[in-house]
């Protein structure tokens, strides 16, 4: 378990992530307190520093967070305080299927996407064995407690051979199409990569514009990364675990904001049935636009841009090699 210092006590790096991703009034900050106390547990025999710890954490969420709130989230979370273990070989829970061939039943075929269901999420979240970020972390086979980024060791995992990707610093600029070798060394300032080979350096857009990233050079689609804005990193942690029992969960990233990129190969299978997948997903609160085979995510160990908090790390919190295509 990789461990950093923090006011003299040594807490895993997922801890330090959580800590500093306290939401905004609104957003869940009572539900925080309490999953935050969960995983603070087993390193703070002293409460009282605890409380101070989660004061400060939660000092700029937005409202008056009192201590109070605080102590009760301490003591309600005790009985259910997370164990740190020893390192796993297999994951925790169910095991993924080797293809998504529950998700045909998931949902009707009509094209529109679906509602957010939040009785549904409410469900899935209740019935998980994953209960959050730190459950996910412990359920790893193969632990990501490494200190430093391995972003170019990954993309050799998910990417093998030398095929052409396209990866970029920002959304719209400072990107580029090249080999996997020609990007070899420059994998870690990048914030974002196509999670799909491409077939051409430039592809023609819809309007007959020239273009380093869209759907006419973006090849068949290997991974489809479900990524939700709504609810907690815990909820989507849950969500994701619930989805890897109808296709084959290979990696799980820490956009650096709020939210958790779940790399799910689907490579061979039809698109109909990755529909059909992606549809049940955006019922449980995934964002869309991933759909797209060139939309651009998160890269895995990489770089988020933002005024406020130049390079935070997009840290991997699950990779599980037996699911790589």
């Amino acid at each position: 378990m990789s461990f950093r210092i923090h006011d003299g006590i040594h807490l895993p790096r997922f801890a330090h992530e959580m800590l500093s991703a306290c939401p905004a009034t609104g957003g869940g900050v009572h539900l925080w307190l309490f999953r935050m106390a969960r995983v603070l547990h087993p390193f703070y025999e002293d409460k009282g520093q605890m409380a101070d710890l989660l004061a400060q954490a939660s000092a700029h969420c937005g409202r008056e967070v009192p201590q109070s709130e605080i102590l009760a989230a301490i003591a309600n979370s005790e009985a259910c305080a997370w164990q740190p273990r020893g390192k796993l070989g297999t994951a925790r829970g169910r095991q993924p299927v080797s293809r998504p061939a529950s998700a045909e039943t998931a949902s009707p075929s009509f094209s529109a996407w679906p509602q957010r269901n939040d009785e549904q999420i409410e469900a899935v979240v209740a019935a998980s064995d994953v209960a959050g970020l730190a459950d996910l972390w412990e359920a790893s086979p193969l632990r990501p407690d490494w200190e430093e980024p391995r972003t170019e060791e990954l993309i050799d995992a998910l990417f093998p051979g030398n095929p052409l990707l396209c990866c970029g610093k920002h959304i719209n600029r400072d990107i580029g199409t090249g080999t996997r070798e020609e990007w070899r060394g420059q994998l870690l300032v990048q914030q974002f990569i196509v999670p799909s080979p491409m077939t051409a350096e430039e592809g023609l857009k819809k309007d007959g514009g020239p273009s380093l990233r869209c759907l006419a050079n973006t090849g068949p689609r290997r991974y489809l990364v479900i990524e939700s804005d709504h609810g907690t990193v815990d909820t989507h942690a849950a969500v994701l675990w619930h989805l890897a029992r109808l296709a084959p969960l290979v990696m799980v990233v820490h956009s650096g904001g709020k939210s958790l990129h779940g790399w799910f190969a689907c490579q061979g299978s039809s698109e109909a049935l990755q529909r059909r997948f992606m549809r049940y997903a955006v019922m449980l609160g995934a964002d869309p636009a991933t759909w797209t085979r060139c939309q651009f995510v998160r890269m895995p160990d990489g770089l988020r841009r933002r005024p406020s908090a130049f390079g935070v790390r997009q840290s991997v919190f699950y990779f599980n090699p037996n699911n790589l295509p």
